[in-house]
This record gives structure tokens, sequence and C-alpha cells, in this order.
């Protein structure tokens, strides 16, 4: 008798105590030149690099619970004060292809910049990774604190973002003295 009033106890306890849990949306990214900025209806239009212009609501003031990288989002703007129309830009973003949400963005400069898709021959995680494209080129781009890598487990900061040899990448890098920097990856 007194083991079934302990086992109800506990498990009314647990129960009572549960706590509903909400579901954190993944933080993605993507590049693309700011196209239009609708304060009014708080929309982001962006040219994306796949050629497809993509609208993104404001979601600056949402009390959304989001995964999101910290050192990623340490040197963005948030979306409802960034007002530089014709930026080339990393989007972080949360959602569906018909319904994203902007949480942040990343201006990357003025450029030059340059753009390579191929297959991962080599990848140093915190150094190096080399891509050979389909003419057969082979390419290296160093990896810094300041890349974005986008993966299938949302955006990550460089130093944490993992591929394979072998795995196809799309990478945006700006040019220095020093060679190729990657400013962007993207697990294809």
């Amino acid at each position: 008798m007194l083991k079934a009033v302990i086992c109800s106890i506990a498990v009314s306890g647990c129960l009572g105590f549960a706590v509903p849990a909400t579901a954190q949306q993944v933080v993605h990214a993507l590049t693309g030149t700011v196209s239009s900025i609708n304060s009014a209806n708080k929309t982001i239009s962006v040219f994306q690099d796949n050629g497809i212009q993509g609208e993104f609501s404001d979601g600056t003031d949402s009390k959304t619970r989001l995964s999101i990288d910290k050192k990623v989002s340490l040197d963005t703007t948030a979306a409802e004060v960034f007002k530089k129309t014709g930026a080339y830009v990393v989007v972080l973003y949360y959602g569906g292809d018909s319904d994203r949400t902007v949480v942040a963005l990343k201006n990357l400069g003025s450029g030059p910049f340059t753009s390579a898709t191929g297959t991962v021959v080599k990848f140093e995680g915190k150094h190096t990774i080399q891509v050979i494209d389909s003419s057969g080129a082979t390419q290296s781009f160093k990896i810094s604190q300041d890349t974005i890598g986008e993966g299938y487990m949302g955006a990550v900061d460089g130093y944490k973002f993992q591929v394979q040899k072998g795995d196809k990448v799309r990478i945006v890098a700006s040019k220095d003295d020093s060679g190729l920097t990657a400013l962007f990856v993207r697990l294809m």
C-alpha cells in the first residue's frame, strides 16, 4: 500500500511540475544583395545568389525562441535596424521557402568577392578548405573566425563548420594579398 501511494505521489509530482517544451527555430543563412526594405510592411527583399528574389518578414520583435550560434550573431545587424539597400549580405533567417523570417544581416562590405561551387578535396577545420570545381581546377580558401557556415544544423561559426571529403559546397570569398578567405560556406 505504501509503495502504491509513493508511486502515485511521484507520478503526480512529475506531471504537475511538467513545463511545456517550446520548440526552437533553427537559424539558417544565405547570401544575396538587399534589393528593398519596406519598413511599413516589415519586409526585406533579397536577390539571392541562386538567382531568386526572396522575401523575408522582419522577425526582430518576435518572441520566437531561436537556436543560433552566438559567434555568428555577434557581428550582425538586427533586421529592424539594417537600412542598406544594395548591400551584399549574409541573411540569417528561420522558416521555410515560402515563409521566411529574417533575424539579422551581416554586411560583407564592398568586395571584390569571388564564388566557387565544387567538391571538397581537403578540409582542415580551423584553417582551410580546398574544393575542385567542374572545370577540374582546385581552389583553396582560408577559414577564419568571421566565416559563416551553413550546414544541416543551420548557421554556425566557421570554426565549428564541418564537411567531409566528397561533399559539395558553395563558397563566397574575399580576395586579398594573402589569398582567398571564405566569408560564407554552404553545404549543398
